[in-house]
C-alpha cells in the first residue's frame, strides 16, 4: 500500500507492503523505489517490506542546496521508528547501501541483517569528490533528461545496454523523472561521505555483498574490500550485470537474496 507522512519536516512516500520480519529496501542515485519492483514478488511471500522514495526522489518532497547522507539515514531511522519498528532487514544498493552504514553508524541494534548491493563504504578520494561537485553542477545546468543520455550506458553492463531495452527503459525513466535539484543536492552531500571502513569489522550480524562483474562504478573491488571486513559476510559476483543487478539479473540476484534471507532464520542477534 502506497502511503505518505511527513518525515522531520519533508514529505515522504512510502510502500508498506506485507505482513513478517520487516525489510527495508533503500534505492539508488538517480532512482526511486520502483527500482525494487522485481523483488516484491519473492520478498512478499514471507516478509513485510518498507519501500521508501528517499528525499529528493520519486514523489517524496525535496530540500535544495546540499543534503548529507546521513540525513537521509535519519530519515529512514525516524520512518522505522514512526512506523513502531525495532529490528529490520536492511538492503540498500549503490548510494543506498552507503545511506544503510551510515544507519547502522547511528542504530546498530536495529539490523538483524544487512545487503549491500553494488556499493563502496569508503569515502571519496580528491577526484572522486570533485567530480561529484562538477556532476551536482551539471545536473542543475543541463536538467535530468541530458544527464540521462549521457550517463545511462555507464549504470548497466554492455549485455543489458544492448538485449535488454525493458531495463533501460525502466531505468532511463527513474533518472529523466527525478528532479535535478533534490538529486544534484544529494550529490553534493555525497562528495561528503564519511569513510565506514571503521564500521564494517564491528558488523557482527549477517551481511550480504552483491556485485555485478561489470560495474563500472563500484567494481567487484569495492565488493571484496568490505567481504574481506565484515566477519560473518558472503560475497556474491553476478555475470553480465553493471551497476544495478537487482535489475541487470533479478533472477540471479534474486536466489541469491533468498539463499541469503533463509540463513537468518534461528540466527541469534547480538543486540549492539
Amino acid at each position: 500500500m502506497r502511503k505518505e507522512t511527513i518525515i522531520r519536516g519533508v514529505n515522504m512516500v512510502y510502500d508498506d507492503l506485507g505482513t513478517g520480519d520487516v525489510i527495508l529496501l533503500i534505492h539508488g542515485q538517480p532512482f526511486n523505489r520502483s527500482m525494487w519492483n522485481d523483488q516484491k514478488d519473492l520478498l512478499l511471500k514471507n516478509y513485510r517490506l518498507i519501500i521508501p522514495d528517499l528525499r529528493g526522489y520519486g514523489e517524496s518532497g525535496i530540500t535544495e542546496g546540499m543534503v548529507l547522507l546521513d540525513e537521509l539515514a535519519l530519515d529512514l531511522i525516524h520512518l522505522l521508528d514512526q512506523l513502531r519498528i525495532g529490528r529490520a532487514i536492511v538492503i540498500g544498493l549503490s548510494m543506498g547501501g552507503q545511506i544503510a552504514l551510515e544507519m547502522y553508524r547511528w542504530q546498530p541494534g536495529l539490523f538483524k541483517g544487512i545487503v549491500l548491493a553494488d556499493t563502496d563504504a569508503r569515502a571519496e578520494d580528491e577526484k572522486g569528490y570533485q567530480n561529484r561537485l562538477a556532476l551536482s553542477a551539471k545536473i542543475l545546468r543541463d536538467g535530468m533528461e541530458r544527464f540521462t543520455d549521457e550517463r545511462i550506458r555507464h549504470f548497466m553492463c554492455t549485455n543489458t545496454f544492448e538485449n535488454k531495452p525493458e531495463v533501460t527503459a525502466r531505468v532511463s525513466y527513474m533518472m529523466k523523472t527525478t528532479n535535478p535539484a533534490g538529486s544534484a543536492a544529494v550529490q553534493r552531500g555525497r562528495a561528503e561521505r564519511l569513510d565506514y571502513t571503521p564500521l564494517l569489522e564491528k558488523i557482527d550480524f549477517p551481511a550480504l555483498i552483491v556485485v555485478g562483474d561489470q560495474d563500472e562504478f563500484t567494481p567487484v573491488e569495492c565488493a571484496t574490500y568490505m567481504h574481506e571486513r565484515i566477519k560473518n559476510s558472503t560475497l556474491a559476483v553476478l555475470a553480465n550485470s553493471g551497476h544495478i543487478a537487482n535489475m541487470e539479473q533479478p533472477d540471479e540476484f534474486n536466489k541469491t537474496l533468498e539463499k541469503f534471507l533463509l540463513s537468518l532464520n534461528g540466527y541469534t542477534i547480538a543486540v549492539l
